[in-house]
């Protein structure tokens, strides 16, 4: 016998040995198991138990220098999931890897935003290869002149493991950079501000706010949104004078009424700074002449219930659109010194089959954007002359809105468009000329062609005889036999519409013969305002009836079956997930539940949360008895029972504000005492970040990898 063949059928022995060994060991392995310590409340004569309520700190317990024994006790507990997930995982590393690399390696490294022209200055945002976050710029007039760097994030970022420097404003006169900066993932930020003159950073610096100002154009004056410390809430409105300290900065307004966000900004206009505040329901304004920053913000018009508007002034009027009498909304305008709605004058009728989402308005064109047959439209019409047309995007499944417009003497209207198998394409629009000219298109590094892959539009007949459309791209050679992997994505809640539209990253799943799905379903506005509306409150359970109804379209129609159908949905979406995976376990092969919010019951009844007093109209207020038990016949901590659960990842945010960390981590807790079969179940928390992830450029794609490679492990493909 050869000699050398032996040591080889040797080695190999070991080699394979060892393979089985650890995944013997990796099989081996016990997921963790909470402890449980019931907690018993009772509500409209029900008793609830929840036996993981420990899982829950306070924001101080999690930002103490020292932590108490139940902090401890929760961050070992979540430690020990986030080991175990990464030991059941451990096997799909390389793939998360090679994942990693595909999804930043399209991304082009030394890039920069298409520059846009505001106040005599053209602002863009590069990328520098190596780094991960945005270089702000400017260049006075021409784009020939020298650039100036506004702020290097880079540079502001070092040496935190999260960092946001958001919502820069300049002052009118170009001087002064005002900005916010948050280190911690929790949206509270502390506004900033720089000389651009000089470069130096001023001593203002204002702390627990919404990290947005809006100046007055004497440019020493700004106002400013403050939130509450415990809730988050944006709560007052306060008026900031450079060069003194924020105790002496004066409240020119407080919000009573906790169900409301407000904010401050200034009219495109440049003539007026704009409170706003808005609920589910209700729309309200405050103005005030920007010439006069101590002057007194007078009510645009009296507050009424389920009235949703707004604002944007022309000239010496206001355009208001608004729901009044017009569940799609319609277009009105008034006088701008006789605001009230009984001097509203109407500019384009209500339509039941077109929904008025927008307006851009410059000096003499106004641009409405509509929504009609479940995709976005821009109309244009000429001020002078009253004409007007709609945009043709030359593709039947598209996304394309209005993009950076903020010039207001301009005949060019900027916008974007995308698809399933278009990259995110930047135009300028010659609205007298009726001329588009492409200034870009991101690039995808390595190659795309758009010819390789294929889209279309379906509709699922759901229970209650609605049209539900299904949004669906894959490589072409994708064969409809019913055995192909499909992955279907859906969100559902808030009027939040989830356009067709091309991801780079999505790539990955593609090229392995994988079909990406966006289900259009109730509680998103694809069908307008009515089709939000038979998502919410008591309607809720159509969004999760219609997301089962168009799983069973896709497995009926022999694009997948249930071996090999994927779920994804994040946020209110992972509420979509919890909800789905307990209404039809049997459907899916697979489940993404992202950040999600689970524990619906507990969440709507604590009005210290931040978001809970702002979202009783989107789901209901559980202190009402008939919405209690609404709310209880879908909330997936609360209907977790003995089921074959399909194979779970969970993902959760430590400092999430959005969605506190302890609804995804209890849930997991309780599905592990519930679930039967051998499906796993992996909880991956992000011990350093909030509700949307890492910061950075890339750093946030590495969990992106590892849903995939969760997804792709379990399709059983080779890597």
């Amino acid at each position: 016998m050869n000699r050398n063949f032996t040591w080889y059928a040797v080695i190999v022995i070991i080699m394979v040995l060892y393979y089985y060994t650890k995944q013997t060991e990796r099989y081996d392995m016990k997921p963790p198991i909470a402890q449980q310590n019931p907690y018993k409340t009772t509500l409209h004569g029900q008793e609830r138990v929840d036996n993981y309520h420990w899982i829950r700190l306070t924001d101080e317990q999690k930002l103490a220098k020292k932590p108490d024994e139940q902090t401890l006790q929760v961050v070992d507990y979540i430690k020990k999931e986030n080991d175990y997930t990464q030991a059941q995982l451990k096997h799909t590393n390389n793939l998360q890897k090679k994942l990693y690399n595909e999804i930043v390696g399209r991304i082009k490294k030394d890039d920069m935003s298409v520059p846009f022209l505001y106040n005599g200055y053209w602002y863009y945002t590069r990328y520098e290869k190596g780094s991960e976050y945005p270089i702000y710029c400017r260049k006075k007039e021409s784009l020939q002149n020298p650039e100036e760097v506004m702020i290097n994030v880079n540079d502001w970022a070092e040496g935190h493991d999260y960092f946001s420097l958001t919502n820069l404003s300049v002052s009118p006169d170009n001087k002064y950079l005002a900005f916010g900066v948050d280190t911690l993932s929790r949206r509270v930020y502390t506004i900033k501000v720089k000389d651009l003159e000089t470069g130096e950073l001023l001593t203002d610096e204002l702390h627990g706010t919404q990290g947005t100002v809006a100046w007055a154009n004497d440019n020493a004056t700004f106002f400013y949104t403050v939130k509450n410390e415990i809730s988050l809430l944006s709560e007052h409105i306060d008026r900031h004078k450079l060069g003194t300290p924020q105790t002496d900065d004066v409240r020119v307004y407080t919000e009573k009424d906790d169900s409301f966000y407000i904010g401050v900004g200034r009219s495109k206009s440049d003539k007026y700074i704009i409170i706003y505040n808005s609920s589910t329901l209700v729309s309200d304004y405050h103005i005030l002449n920007a010439n006069d920053p101590v002057g007194k913000f007078r009510q645009f018009s009296p507050r009424e219930t389920e009235h949703e508007y707004t604002i944007d002034h022309y000239n010496d009027k206001f355009y208001i659109v608004t729901n009044w009498k017009a569940m799609n909304f319609r277009l009105m305008e008034t006088p701008e010194n006789a605001t009230e709605k009984q001097n509203w004058k109407e500019v384009i009728s209500h339509r039941k089959d077109v929904m008025v989402s927008g307006i851009d308005v410059f000096a003499d064109h106004l641009v409405i954007s509509e929504r009609r047959d479940g995709l976005r439209q821009i109309r244009v019409i000429d001020q002078r002359s009253g004409n007007e047309y709609y945009l043709d995007f030359g593709e039947a499944v598209y996304s394309a809105y209005p993009s950076v417009n903020p010039s207001f003497n301009t005949n060019v209207l900027r916008y974007q468009f995308s698809s399933l198998i278009t990259p995110r394409s930047t135009f300028d629009y010659d609205m007298d000329m009726k001329v588009s000219t492409l200034l870009k298109q991101t690039e995808v590094v390595g190659g795309h062609d758009p010819e390789n892959y294929h889209s279309e539009r379906l509709y699922a007949r759901v229970r209650d005889g609605k049209k539900v459309p299904i949004s669906i791209v894959y490589k072409k050679g994708y064969e409809k036999n019913g055995q192909g992997n499909l992955l279907l994505y859906a969100y559902g809640s808030y009027g939040s519409t989830n356009d067709p539209s091309f991801s780079s990253n999505r790539l990955s799943l593609l090229d392995r013969g994988f079909a990406y799905a966006i289900a259009h379903i109730r509680g998103s506005q694809t069908y307008g305002r009515p089709w939000y509306e038979d998502g919410k409150m008591f309607h809720k359970m159509n969004t999760f009836n219609d997301f089962v109804d168009c799983s069973k379209y896709l497995i009926q129609n022999n694009y997948t079956n249930p071996g090999h159908l994927f779920a994804m949905g994040g946020s209110a979406g992972g509420l979509l997930m919890g909800a789905v995976v307990n209404l039809a376990p049997e459907l899916y092969r697979g489940v993404i539940a992202a950040v999600p919010f689970v524990d619906v019951i507990s969440t709507m009844l604590d009005a210290s949360i931040p978001l809970t007093s702002n979202e009783w109209d989107e789901w209901g207020d559980p202190r009402k008895k008939d919405e209690y038990e609404y709310m209880m016949t879908y909330s997936p901590y609360d209907n977790v029972y003995n089921a074959a659960y399909p194979s779970m990842l969970v993902t959760a945010g430590y400092f999430d504000s959005q969605v506190q960390y302890w609804e995804p981590v209890k849930w997991v807790a309780k599905l592990r005492d519930y679930k039967v079969g051998e499906n796993v179940l992996y909880l991956h928390t992000n011990m350093d970040a909030g509700h949307g992830g890492k910061s950075g450029r890339f750093r946030r794609y590495k969990e992106l990898a590892l849903k995939y490679a969760f997804i792709l492990d379990l399709a059983g493909m080779k890597y």
